[in-house]
Order: structure tokens, then sequence, then C-alpha cells
């Protein structure tokens, strides 16, 4: 399998499993832990695929920058975060930069 498909699909998991840690319950809850963690190792084995042909660099900044923004968005979509236009400009910068590892490659 391609390795931006790896890590896109691995950062994709990352949102998942932050968005997770919050339904958790600081991990008094059984299934939500169960959940969050089983897509934790999953995104840390997609980050560890696409490592083996890219970049180190570049694969664990991309599935950050992914999770981050990823996480603020779904943050500000379902659970009530603010939608400042700092934040706005932020995830753009993230979203960027992200971009900008794929086409430097």
């Amino acid at each position: 399998m391609n390795a931006w498909v790896w890590l896109v699909g691995a950062g994709l998991l990352e949102v998942g499993w932050a968005i997770g840690l919050k339904y958790t319950d600081g991990w008094t809850r059984f299934w939500p832990s169960v959940v969050t963690l089983t897509l934790l190792a999953a995104s840390m084995y997609g980050l560890a695929m696409a490592a083996r042909t890219l970049p180190i660099g570049t694969a664990y900044a991309v599935w950050t920058g992914i999770g981050a923004a990823g996480t603020a968005i779904l943050g500000m979509a379902l659970l009530g975060e603010p939608k400042t236009a700092w934040r706005m400009a932020s995830l753009t910068l993230i979203l960027l930069g992200v971009a900008g590892l794929k086409l430097a490659r």
C-alpha cells in the first residue's frame, strides 16, 4: 500500500483516538477506553508502515498535523469548542504545512 495512504489513514485514526480520550472520562469508562486504545494502536501501526518509506520527520509532522487539525475541527463541531478567527487561521496554517510537506517530497 502507498505510504501516503497509510499516513493519511493513520492521521484520521489519530483524530479518532484523540476525540475518544474525551469519552473515556479519564480511562474510567470501559468501552470508550477499549475503542480509544484500539484506534491508538491502529494509528501507530499506520504511522510505522508509512515511516518505512517516508522520512520520519515528514511522516510524523503530517501525522500530527492531520491529528491536530482534525481533532480541533471535530472539537469545534461536536464538543462546542470556540470557533474564533485565530483558531481558523491557525488550522489553515497547519493544513498548509501538511500540504507543503507532501509537495516537498
